[in-house]
């Protein structure tokens, strides 16, 4: 894959899986090939995906970098608003708000 000089969403770059620790969701950035990694691991930092997320999020944003399984992983606090038994929201778990990434231009 090559990357073009012109913005493309993380859902043509990437996929994701969420997970969940309290109210923090964990989105982890798995990328499809290395060309895109290496355009992610540029682009895709944590200010982007804080800002991308807005008001959700109550902390710093943090990244962790596996570049050799071509993946970043993001922990979002707050995002959740209580966790799975802790929130009034039907997304408890973050999988659709893990999604909500795909849909980031960068």
């Amino acid at each position: 894959m090559t990357t073009p000089a012109t913005a493309q969403k993380i859902d043509a770059l990437a996929d994701v899986r969420a997970g969940d620790k309290g109210d923090t969701l964990i989105v982890a950035v798995l990328a499809r090939d290395d060309a895109a990694y290496r355009h992610l691991a540029l682009r895709l930092t944590e200010d982007v995906v804080a800002a991308h997320y807005g008001a959700l999020i109550t902390g710093p944003a943090r990244r962790t970098c596996q570049p050799n399984l071509m993946a970043m992983v993001f922990e979002l606090p707050g995002v959740l608003g209580g966790g799975v038994t802790g929130s009034p929201a039907l997304d408890g778990h973050g999988k659709t708000l893990s999604y909500h990434l795909l849909s980031l231009e960068i």
